[in-house]
């Protein structure tokens, strides 16, 4: 292994290396003190955190066989699925106690999805981009039906491992694809040899637009997205929270690298696809979570909403002018998406009981009477989620809105407003519930999730004023381009 490999996946490792380490502690550990376990697997998150950041100093590389790539993108892509990692820590400890399925290897396969994450944020091969994908996506197919006892569990584990496998083979055959038209999978490569060589374009975008849907399924658009609410719903509730947020964040991670990085050259084909994947993602999501009486469900269709914005941030994505905004739009909601999803998944864990009421709009009926400090966070989330001002969303959405514009998509960005007026009317009915209904609703005795919720609530708020400091990091963290 030459050493500029070594150097770029040293926190990869170091993590897989404490997951692996991690199991083996959890066999001395008693079941009924798991809560090492979820310590010593953030102190596992915590320390490739540091060793993440340790990176930020260094020049920007890849390895000489064009496996993987180290840059200001990936770096701060890690930075947020640490992140997150460390968030569904908070969030599992007390609700697996609570759900008596305190098993130490719940951990263990949340740090191995993380490091799958982290090797797609690097990834600058095809072939390590799928290896990357089911390092990430086995783990969850297993956390999915962890409550094993609970029928919608084990249903939401099989639904999300039969789709999630055939997802997985669009991918790997739009890649044997475009490996045929080009007889390469590193994605300079593949740029390369679209500029110079003689490519059969039929080939090509067939495997190109195949690799498309493999990954529009993992990022829930439509319309790929019908797992979505069934596996949200049935899975348990932290498990829902880090797959609507890290894994989402990890599919636009590798699909934004690929788009800029080695098919610009194609923008004219592949634009009018990612068009139509938003504005359809944008409208259906929005419209089917108005119909939802459950807040899982509400929440798994505003992921899918909020995975048309992501892909607007995209569709300009061949044009060389706007594509640094492309870049930091894209980074900078990601993160306020991530604050805002993990902490009101908090939210929902805490008012979550032990045979899995709670779960209900209903349920939430004089939440700001009962606990004011839950609802208020709970308010700020639903607000963010809308893009009201005052919250990181609304930054999020200008800047998605304003790249559209610049890119010459003005009726996308209209869509992208008029359905955030729509969802206005779910998120609010929420905060209608919380303090317009009467209710005395009963918050399990969670302090870690009552910390995540709170401090999220926080930095979504006080981001907001100051979101020029997020949008620099997010614009100065640019993925390396051929």
């Amino acid at each position: 292994m030459n050493s500029d490999l070594l150097t770029i996946l040293l926190p990869t490792l170091a993590l897989t290396g404490w997951a692996l380490l991690l199991l083996l502690v959890d066999l001395w550990i008693p079941r009924e003190h798991k809560g090492i376990t979820a310590v010593l697997a953030a102190a596992g998150l915590a320390a490739a955190l540091g060793l993440t950041l340790s990176q930020g100093r260094l020049p920007a590389m890849t390895d000489s066989t064009v496996m993987v790539i180290s840059d200001g993108y990936a770096l701060f892509l890690d930075v947020l699925f640490l992140a997150s990692g460390l968030a569904g820590v908070a969030l599992a400890h007390e609700y697996l106690k609570r759900a008596n399925i305190a098993n130490g290897e719940y951990y263990a396969l949340l740090l191995f999805s993380v490091a799958g994450m982290m090797l797609m944020a690097h990834a600058y091969n095809l072939i390590l981009i799928f290896l990357a994908l089911e390092l990430l996506s086995i783990p969850l197919y297993i956390l999915s039906g962890i409550n094993r006892p609970r029928l919608e569990s084990e249903e939401s584990a099989l639904k999300y491992f039969l789709l999630g496998a055939f997802s997985s083979g669009f991918v790997l055959y739009g890649t044997a694809l475009i490996y045929g038209a080009t007889a390469r999978t590193d994605l300079p490569g593949i740029f390369a040899a679209l500029q110079s060589a003689p490519v059969n374009p039929v080939i090509f975008i067939l495997g190109a637009v195949l690799l498309l849907v493999g990954l529009a399924y993992k990022v829930s658009a439509v319309p790929f997205h019908m797992w979505t609410p069934d596996v949200y719903e049935g899975a348990p509730t932290p498990v829902t929270g880090f797959m609507a947020v890290a894994v989402k964040a990890a599919g636009f991670a590798v699909l934004g690298r690929i788009l800029m990085a080695a098919f610009p050259t194609v923008g004219k084909d592949l634009t009018p696809i990612l068009w139509a994947l938003a504005a359809l993602t944008m409208l259906v999501g929005n419209l089917a979570a108005i119909t939802q009486k459950s807040i899982k469900r509400m929440l798994a269709y505003s992921s899918i909403a909020h995975a048309g914005y992501l892909l607007m941030a995209l569709v300009p994505f061949s044009n060389r002018l706007v594509n640094s905004d492309v870049q930091a739009s894209l980074l900078f909601y990601l993160v306020a998406y991530a604050l805002t999803g993990l902490g009101a998944w908090a939210v929902v864990t805490a008012l979550e009981k032990q045979n899995g009421d709670g779960l209900k709009l209903e349920d939430y009926a004089g939440l700001g009477k009962s606990h004011p400090w839950l609802a208020l966070a709970m308010t700020v989330f639903m607000l963010s989620f809308t893009g009201i001002p005052l919250t990181l969303g609304f930054w999020g959405k200008f800047y998605l809105f304003r790249t559209a514009i610049e890119g010459g998509f003005t009726l996308l960005a209209v869509i992208g407003v008029v359905t955030s007026l729509i969802s206005a009317y779910y998120y609010l009915r929420v905060l209608m519930y919380m303090y317009m209904r009467a209710g005395s609703p009963s918050v399990e005795r969670a302090p870690w999730l009552q910390v995540t919720a709170v401090a999220a609530a926080l930095a979504v708020v006080l981001i907001s004023f100051i979101p020029n400091v997020l949008l620099n990091l997010a614009g100065n963290s640019l993925l390396l381009l051929p």
